[in-house]
């Protein structure tokens, strides 16, 4: 429940819930309040600012903040885990768990702050079944050498995720 504000309607003072996630139209002017996790819904964000995500079927299990990759299964995107060492690239990673054949959230930039053990300042690489590794992958244990992205806190990867190079 959003926390309540006093307005005038009809000349009485009456008390309304400011809106966590809008519907449309029919909420223009409303008083906009934080969901629950302390964040802005992006139903009631504008065009273009939101978070660049899709979302998936997993054909695997998904653990937050493991490194993705989307595939073609027969014509319809599913996504699994990437992996440096049976040349899946990374295309963009999941901040929540996810069971086979549930719909999974897969963002493609920005912070991914569900690892552990990451240094500020190091540069992260594709490693094996989704893992980010400070470890540059070379053959024979790597398939692929892809960056993901630079740490900025024990918990945290930037992430912007460059074209895989194959070895």
């Amino acid at each position: 429940m959003a926390d309540k504000y006093q307005t005038l309607q009809g000349g009485r003072e009456k008390m309304i819930e400011a809106t966590v996630v809008s519907t449309g139209v029919s909420q223009a002017g409303d008083i906009v309040a934080l969901g629950a996790d302390g964040k802005l819904d992006e139903s009631v964000l504008p065009l273009g600012i939101a978070a660049d995500v899709k979302v998936l079927e997993a054909t695997e299990a998904l653990t937050a903040g493991k490194y993705v990759n989307i595939w073609n299964d027969s014509g319809v995107e599913k996504v699994r885990l990437a992996d440096a060492t049976n040349d899946r690239p990374a295309h963009g990673f999941v901040k929540d768990a996810f069971t086979i054949g549930q719909n999974a959230t897969v963002y493609f930039e920005g912070g991914n702050s569900d690892l552990a053990g990451i240094t500020a300042g190091t540069r992260y690489y594709l490693g094996a079944a989704g893992a980010a590794t400070a470890t540059i992958p070379v053959l024979p244990t790597s398939v692929i050498h892809q960056f993901l992205g630079v740490g900025i806190d024990a918990t945290t990867v930037n992430t912007d995720i460059a074209d895989e190079i194959v070895l």
